[in-house]
């Protein structure tokens, strides 16, 4: 399901490129949203991206989480492609909501990409292998329950400066719904987070 998801945001992404027309009817507008029922946004914005870079990075992540997040779904919950799907719809909904409310009577505020989804992926594998080292700009290596932390402090952080153009809420929010999914999904998996962990 990894590689459909990859596939398909890529060619979308690739379509909409520098078409202006399309971006600006799908990205996410929550003015547009909340005033005008274009509540499709929601979910269209998470497959565009504004570059080839936005893009490529966002892919990688997806590639590489997604594939270990799949084998865990199999394993503790018995199916891989259903959990998987939705925990990546849900999470680019979760992830925009703040900024749905923050941003409802601002036209001019837009946003674009699967970082609120792939930030859920990456946690998420986190839950399920906390010690796992991750490899911090590819080179860097760091326990996941480390980089987590780390991560929702910066992207706290981050959202509260507003010192970028980067959707820092989206990521917080992602990540934290990807965290707390399987637990709403099976709640016994807690405990064997905190075994894992401890």
């Amino acid at each position: 399901m990894t590689t459909i998801i990859i596939v398909i945001t890529v060619i979308i992404s690739m379509t909409a490129f520098n078409k202006t027309e399309l971006l600006y009817r799908y990205q996410f507008n929550a003015y547009q949203i909340i005033k005008r029922n274009q509540w499709y946004r929601i979910i269209t914005h998470a497959f565009l991206h504004a570059n080839w870079n936005h893009l490529i990075v966002n892919m990688i992540v997806l590639f590489f989480f997604g594939e270990a997040l799949e084998n865990y779904f199999q394993h503790y919950l018995g199916s891989s492609t259903f959990y998987f799907i939705a925990l990546y719809l849900c999470s680019i909904v979760f992830s925009s909501l703040y900024d749905l409310k923050k941003y409802a009577n601002d036209f001019n505020y837009n946003a674009l990409g699967a970082s609120g989804a792939t930030s859920a992926v990456v946690f998420a594998t986190i839950f399920f292998n906390p010690w796992q080292m991750l490899y911090f700009f590819f080179v860097i290596p760091i326990p996941g329950i480390v980089f987590g932390v780390l991560y929702l402090a910066y992207s706290y952080y981050m959202n509260k400066k507003q010192a970028d153009n980067i959707g820092h809420s989206s990521h917080f929010y992602g990540a934290l719904f990807g965290f707390l999914f399987p637990i709403l999904i099976k709640p016994e998996l807690f405990s064997i987070f905190l075994q894992k962990l401890f």
